[in-house]
């Protein structure tokens, strides 16, 4: 068993009481958990367990109830969605976590959107990272584990255009060092 979906099981059964309307969806099949996706009064936990085991099977109704996931207050449900985001394999989930990573009024919640830009490594993800850093480089900028992930992100994307929000974040004592190693992982231009 995937040590995510084993996580977040156990979390989820707790969250839910462990009853039986649990049980019975943590063995349901593909279309019974399209079905509380769509069905109407469902738990959260309901929602977040048949959204993970479809993006789990590549199965793309899953998308956008793991968006909303991706998006919300609880990190353990970010963190959760962005698993299965980067394993269900829909073209939208770059665009969708850009769109999020970069969203000012929700960066907040930013950090798994660019953990996961970072793992897809898609044409938006260097962007979106570059972006989302350069608004966190403002004095007294309450978001700093959101600007590590971006400066550890680009240093892992390697993307030379990076290099000038990463020569940026060295004025800054939080990211200076995680800003060294990352520019030491963009090629040089030649």
């Amino acid at each position: 068993m995937d040590e995510e979906l084993r996580s977040l099981t156990e979390r989820l059964r707790q969250e839910s009481g462990a009853t039986p309307a649990f049980e019975h969806l943590a063995a349901s099949g593909e279309g019974e958990l399209a079905q509380v996706l769509t069905a109407p009064g469902q738990p959260l936990w309901a929602r977040e367990l048949a959204a993970f085991r479809l993006g789990l099977a590549g199965d793309r109704r899953a998308f956008e109830s793991l968006v909303l996931l991706l998006n919300h207050r609880d990190p353990q449900r970010c963190a959760s969605a962005a698993h299965a985001l980067a394993r269900l394999g829909d073209p939208r989930t770059a665009r969708a976590a850009a769109a999020l990573a970069t969203n000012e009024l929700r960066v907040a919640y930013a950090l798994h959107p660019v953990r996961l830009l970072v793992e897809l490594r898609a044409p938006e993800s260097a962007p979106a990272l570059i972006t989302t850093l350069e608004r966190r480089l403002r004095p007294h900028d309450p978001y700093r584990r959101v600007a590590l992930a971006c400066v550890e992100g680009l240093g892992a994307l390697g993307d030379p255009r990076a290099r000038t929000v990463l020569n940026e974040a060295l004025a800054h004592p939080v990211l200076a060092q995680a800003a060294v190693r990352a520019l030491a992982r963009i090629p040089r231009p030649r």
